[in-house]
Protein backbone atom coordinates (compact mmCIF):
# COMPACT_ATOMS: atom_id res chain seq x y z
CA UNK A 1 0.00 0.00 0.00
CA UNK A 2 1.08 3.66 -0.93
CA UNK A 3 -0.28 6.50 0.54
CA UNK A 4 1.05 10.09 -1.11
CA UNK A 5 0.49 13.04 0.80
CA UNK A 6 0.64 16.53 -0.40
CA UNK A 7 1.41 19.29 2.48
CA UNK A 8 4.06 20.42 5.08
CA UNK A 9 5.73 17.57 6.17
CA UNK A 10 6.27 18.15 10.06
CA UNK A 11 2.94 18.49 10.99
CA UNK A 12 1.91 15.34 9.04
CA UNK A 13 5.39 13.91 10.66
CA UNK A 14 3.17 14.94 14.39
CA UNK A 15 0.43 13.05 13.54
CA UNK A 16 2.22 9.60 12.97
CA UNK A 17 2.30 7.12 16.23
CA UNK A 18 5.45 6.22 17.89
CA UNK A 19 7.97 3.60 16.00
CA UNK A 20 5.62 3.18 13.41
CA UNK A 21 7.92 3.19 10.48
CA UNK A 22 10.60 0.51 9.75
CA UNK A 23 12.50 2.43 7.33
CA UNK A 24 13.09 6.31 6.42
CA UNK A 25 14.98 7.38 3.02
CA UNK A 26 14.75 11.09 2.65
CA UNK A 27 16.49 13.34 -0.01
CA UNK A 28 15.99 16.87 1.47
CA UNK A 29 16.70 19.98 -0.42
CA UNK A 30 21.04 20.73 -0.88
CA UNK A 31 20.78 24.39 0.19
CA UNK A 32 22.77 25.25 -2.53
CA UNK A 33 21.57 28.88 -2.73
CA UNK A 34 20.61 28.08 -6.46
CA UNK A 35 17.26 27.60 -8.12
CA UNK A 36 16.74 23.43 -9.40
CA UNK A 37 14.89 23.04 -12.03
CA UNK A 38 14.62 20.45 -14.83
CA UNK A 39 12.98 20.28 -18.16
CA UNK A 40 11.13 17.38 -19.44
CA UNK A 41 11.18 15.88 -22.65
CA UNK A 42 10.10 13.21 -25.13
CA UNK A 43 11.01 12.38 -28.58
CA UNK A 44 9.38 11.24 -31.78
CA UNK A 45 10.64 9.60 -34.98
CA UNK A 46 11.42 12.07 -37.45
CA UNK A 47 14.01 12.24 -40.58
CA UNK A 48 14.46 15.91 -39.93
CA UNK A 49 14.83 15.72 -36.37
CA UNK A 50 17.17 17.08 -33.87
CA UNK A 51 18.89 13.79 -32.31
CA UNK A 52 20.40 11.21 -33.65
CA UNK A 53 19.40 7.46 -32.23
CA UNK A 54 19.92 4.02 -32.10
CA UNK A 55 21.01 3.07 -36.30
CA UNK A 56 21.39 6.29 -36.96
CA UNK A 57 17.67 7.13 -36.82
CA UNK A 58 16.26 10.87 -36.23
CA UNK A 59 14.29 12.19 -33.52
CA UNK A 60 12.69 15.33 -32.76
CA UNK A 61 12.90 16.08 -29.15
CA UNK A 62 9.55 18.06 -27.86
CA UNK A 63 9.09 20.14 -24.87
CA UNK A 64 6.29 18.54 -22.43
CA UNK A 65 6.74 21.08 -19.45
CA UNK A 66 9.91 21.90 -16.89
CA UNK A 67 9.62 21.54 -13.09
CA UNK A 68 11.85 23.74 -10.25
CA UNK A 69 12.39 24.72 -7.11
CA UNK A 70 14.46 27.33 -4.93
CA UNK A 71 16.59 25.12 -3.16
CA UNK A 72 17.29 27.51 -0.46
CA UNK A 73 17.38 27.83 3.44
CA UNK A 74 18.43 30.67 5.38
CA UNK A 75 18.29 28.81 8.68
CA UNK A 76 19.00 25.30 7.34
CA UNK A 77 19.89 22.98 9.82
CA UNK A 78 16.78 24.69 11.98
CA UNK A 79 14.74 23.52 9.22
CA UNK A 80 15.80 20.27 9.15
CA UNK A 81 15.78 19.85 12.85
CA UNK A 82 12.16 19.13 14.39
CA UNK A 83 11.91 17.40 11.18
CA UNK A 84 14.55 14.88 11.76
CA UNK A 85 13.44 14.59 15.36
CA UNK A 86 9.86 13.34 14.36
CA UNK A 87 11.52 10.94 12.21
CA UNK A 88 13.51 9.73 15.66
CA UNK A 89 10.73 9.44 17.09
CA UNK A 90 8.38 7.50 14.44
CA UNK A 91 11.20 4.94 13.69
CA UNK A 92 10.55 1.23 14.93
CA UNK A 93 12.93 0.24 17.56
CA UNK A 94 15.51 -1.65 14.75
CA UNK A 95 14.95 1.20 12.06
CA UNK A 96 17.01 3.07 10.50
CA UNK A 97 17.67 6.35 8.58
CA UNK A 98 19.17 7.09 4.98
CA UNK A 99 19.75 10.69 5.17
CA UNK A 100 21.24 12.11 1.62
CA UNK A 101 22.57 15.06 1.15
CA UNK A 102 25.79 16.66 -0.80
CA UNK A 103 29.26 17.25 0.22
CA UNK A 104 28.16 21.25 0.97
CA UNK A 105 26.07 19.94 4.07
CA UNK A 106 27.18 15.96 4.51
CA UNK A 107 29.40 17.27 7.87
CA UNK A 108 27.08 20.19 9.44
CA UNK A 109 23.80 17.57 8.75
CA UNK A 110 25.87 14.51 10.30
CA UNK A 111 26.77 16.35 14.18
CA UNK A 112 23.00 17.50 13.60
CA UNK A 113 22.08 13.97 13.17
CA UNK A 114 24.50 12.76 16.05
CA UNK A 115 22.86 14.99 18.23
CA UNK A 116 19.09 13.19 17.79
CA UNK A 117 20.47 9.96 17.03
CA UNK A 118 23.50 9.48 19.14
CA UNK A 119 27.35 9.08 17.52
CA UNK A 120 27.37 5.69 18.17
CA UNK A 121 23.99 5.60 15.71
CA UNK A 122 25.91 6.37 12.88
CA UNK A 123 26.99 2.91 11.05
CA UNK A 124 28.08 4.22 7.39
CA UNK A 125 28.56 7.12 5.42
CA UNK A 126 27.53 5.69 1.94
CA UNK A 127 29.29 7.70 -0.79
CA UNK A 128 27.13 7.64 -4.13
CA UNK A 129 29.87 8.28 -6.94
CA UNK A 130 28.53 8.82 -10.65
CA UNK A 131 30.68 10.19 -13.66
CA UNK A 132 28.15 12.48 -15.87
CA UNK A 133 28.39 15.93 -16.69
CA UNK A 134 30.39 18.94 -17.50
CA UNK A 135 33.60 19.13 -15.23
CA UNK A 136 35.39 22.16 -13.96
CA UNK A 137 38.66 23.55 -14.70
CA UNK A 138 39.41 25.34 -11.64
CA UNK A 139 39.24 22.42 -9.22
CA UNK A 140 38.60 18.73 -8.92
CA UNK A 141 35.36 17.79 -10.47
CA UNK A 142 32.59 17.11 -7.69
CA UNK A 143 30.94 13.81 -8.48
CA UNK A 144 29.42 12.23 -6.25
CA UNK A 145 26.67 12.75 -2.83
CA UNK A 146 26.87 11.41 0.29
CA UNK A 147 23.99 9.15 2.30
CA UNK A 148 24.48 9.27 5.61
CA UNK A 149 23.12 6.02 7.27
CA UNK A 150 21.85 5.96 11.19
CA UNK A 151 20.33 3.21 13.34
CA UNK A 152 18.02 3.79 16.10
CA UNK A 153 19.68 1.05 17.71
CA UNK A 154 23.48 0.29 17.03
CA UNK A 155 22.78 -3.29 18.40
CA UNK A 156 20.09 -3.57 16.28
CA UNK A 157 18.72 -3.24 12.98
CA UNK A 158 17.58 -4.51 9.92
CA UNK A 159 21.04 -5.40 7.23
CA UNK A 160 19.86 -8.30 5.04
CA UNK A 161 23.29 -9.19 3.70
CA UNK A 162 22.08 -12.07 1.48
CA UNK A 163 19.63 -9.62 -0.45
CA UNK A 164 22.95 -7.54 -1.48
CA UNK A 165 23.18 -7.45 -5.12
CA UNK A 166 27.09 -8.26 -6.13
CA UNK A 167 29.26 -6.15 -8.47
CA UNK A 168 31.98 -7.50 -10.68
CA UNK A 169 35.55 -7.73 -10.16
CA UNK A 170 37.65 -5.27 -11.54
CA UNK A 171 40.39 -7.29 -12.04
CA UNK A 172 38.16 -11.20 -12.81
CA UNK A 173 41.05 -12.68 -13.39
CA UNK A 174 42.82 -12.06 -10.01
CA UNK A 175 39.77 -13.73 -8.08
CA UNK A 176 39.56 -16.49 -9.93
CA UNK A 177 36.71 -18.13 -12.19
CA UNK A 178 34.51 -18.82 -9.42
CA UNK A 179 34.45 -15.94 -7.42
CA UNK A 180 34.71 -13.65 -10.55
CA UNK A 181 31.12 -15.60 -11.61
CA UNK A 182 29.88 -14.31 -8.40
CA UNK A 183 30.52 -11.27 -7.70
CA UNK A 184 31.35 -9.05 -5.11
CA UNK A 185 29.66 -7.04 -2.94
CA UNK A 186 29.85 -3.27 -2.99
CA UNK A 187 32.17 -1.56 -0.24
CA UNK A 188 30.62 1.95 0.52
CA UNK A 189 31.26 3.35 -2.50
CA UNK A 190 28.52 3.01 -4.79
CA UNK A 191 28.93 3.70 -8.47
CA UNK A 192 25.87 4.40 -10.16
CA UNK A 193 24.99 6.85 -12.80
CA UNK A 194 22.77 9.52 -12.19
CA UNK A 195 18.91 9.42 -13.91
CA UNK A 196 19.73 10.91 -17.42
CA UNK A 197 17.16 13.46 -18.31
CA UNK A 198 16.40 11.92 -21.61
CA UNK A 199 16.15 8.40 -20.39
CA UNK A 200 13.31 6.27 -19.44
CA UNK A 201 13.67 5.90 -16.22
CA UNK A 202 13.14 9.95 -15.99
CA UNK A 203 10.13 11.45 -14.98
CA UNK A 204 11.36 15.05 -15.24
CA UNK A 205 12.05 16.22 -11.42
CA UNK A 206 14.73 17.87 -10.42
CA UNK A 207 16.98 15.49 -8.43
CA UNK A 208 15.66 12.35 -9.55
CA UNK A 209 17.59 9.77 -7.68
CA UNK A 210 18.29 6.21 -9.64
CA UNK A 211 15.66 3.13 -8.71
CA UNK A 212 18.96 1.28 -8.64
CA UNK A 213 20.22 3.07 -5.49
CA UNK A 214 16.77 2.79 -4.01
CA UNK A 215 16.13 -0.53 -4.30
CA UNK A 216 19.68 -1.50 -2.57
CA UNK A 217 18.31 0.44 0.19
CA UNK A 218 15.07 -1.09 0.56
CA UNK A 219 16.02 -4.70 -0.09
CA UNK A 220 19.06 -4.37 2.34
CA UNK A 221 17.47 -2.79 4.94
CA UNK A 222 13.87 -3.64 5.27
CA UNK A 223 11.67 -6.93 4.88
CA UNK A 224 8.19 -7.19 3.09
CA UNK A 225 5.36 -6.06 4.79
CA UNK A 226 7.03 -3.30 6.18
CA UNK A 227 6.05 0.37 6.38
CA UNK A 228 8.93 2.43 4.83
CA UNK A 229 8.50 6.87 4.63
CA UNK A 230 10.24 9.40 2.90
CA UNK A 231 8.76 13.30 3.37
CA UNK A 232 10.80 14.95 0.99
CA UNK A 233 9.60 12.16 -1.84
CA UNK A 234 9.85 14.25 -4.95
CA UNK A 235 9.04 11.98 -7.86
CA UNK A 236 8.50 9.18 -5.78
CA UNK A 237 11.26 6.55 -6.13
CA UNK A 238 10.94 5.03 -2.89
CA UNK A 239 7.48 4.66 -3.09
CA UNK A 240 7.82 2.43 -6.64
CA UNK A 241 10.88 0.70 -5.26
CA UNK A 242 8.75 0.14 -1.91
CA UNK A 243 5.97 -1.46 -4.25
CA UNK A 244 8.34 -3.88 -6.24
CA UNK A 245 9.70 -5.54 -3.41
CA UNK A 246 5.98 -5.55 -1.53
CA UNK A 247 6.55 -3.03 1.34
CA UNK A 248 4.15 -0.45 2.19
CA UNK A 249 4.82 3.32 1.87
CA UNK A 250 4.21 6.97 2.89
CA UNK A 251 4.88 9.27 0.26
CA UNK A 252 5.14 13.36 1.51
CA UNK A 253 5.65 16.23 -0.57
CA UNK A 254 4.67 19.97 -0.39
CA UNK A 255 5.11 20.60 -4.00
CA UNK A 256 2.02 19.78 -6.21
CA UNK A 257 4.03 19.14 -8.99
CA UNK A 258 5.87 16.45 -6.87
CA UNK A 259 2.44 14.75 -6.22
CA UNK A 260 1.24 14.98 -9.80
CA UNK A 261 4.21 13.04 -10.58
CA UNK A 262 4.05 10.64 -7.79
CA UNK A 263 0.38 9.74 -8.72
CA UNK A 264 1.63 9.44 -12.77
CA UNK A 265 4.09 7.04 -11.95
CA UNK A 266 2.96 5.15 -9.18
CA UNK A 267 -0.56 4.89 -11.03
CA UNK A 268 0.27 0.91 -11.05
CA UNK A 269 -0.08 0.43 -7.28
CA UNK A 270 -3.21 2.15 -6.74
CA UNK A 271 -2.07 4.64 -4.14
CA UNK A 272 -4.17 6.68 -1.80
CA UNK A 273 -3.67 10.83 -2.04
CA UNK A 274 -4.35 12.45 0.68
CA UNK A 275 -3.44 15.99 -1.12
CA UNK A 276 -4.01 18.91 1.77
CA UNK A 277 -5.13 22.13 0.26
CA UNK A 278 -3.38 24.81 0.45
CA UNK A 279 -4.64 26.61 3.53
CA UNK A 280 -3.26 28.43 6.46
CA UNK A 281 -1.36 26.64 9.20
CA UNK A 282 -3.50 26.38 11.57
CA UNK A 283 -6.18 25.01 9.35
CA UNK A 284 -3.66 22.45 8.35
CA UNK A 285 -2.51 21.77 11.67
CA UNK A 286 -6.17 21.17 12.49
CA UNK A 287 -6.70 18.60 10.00
CA UNK A 288 -3.69 16.87 10.89
CA UNK A 289 -4.80 16.72 14.65
CA UNK A 290 -8.40 15.50 13.82
CA UNK A 291 -6.49 12.53 12.04
CA UNK A 292 -3.95 11.98 14.39
CA UNK A 293 -7.22 11.43 16.76
CA UNK A 294 -9.00 9.37 14.57
CA UNK A 295 -6.14 6.96 14.23
CA UNK A 296 -6.07 6.77 18.10
CA UNK A 297 -9.56 5.57 18.01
Amino acid sequence: MIEIYLGDNLPILESFEDASFDLIYIDPPFNTGKKQARTRIKTVRDDNGDRTGFAGKRYKTIKVGSNAYADSFDAYLEFLRPRLIQAHRILKADGSLFFHIDYREAHYCKILLDEIFGRESFINEIIWAYDYGARTSKKWPPKHDNILWYAKNPNNYTFNYDEIDRIPYMAPELAGPEKAARGKTPTDVWWNTIVSPGGRESTGYPTQKPLTIINRIVRVHSKPGDRLLDFFAGSGTLGEAAERFNRNCVLIDSNSQAVQIMVQRLAFASPTCRCLKRQSSAKQNGFVKRRANSSNK
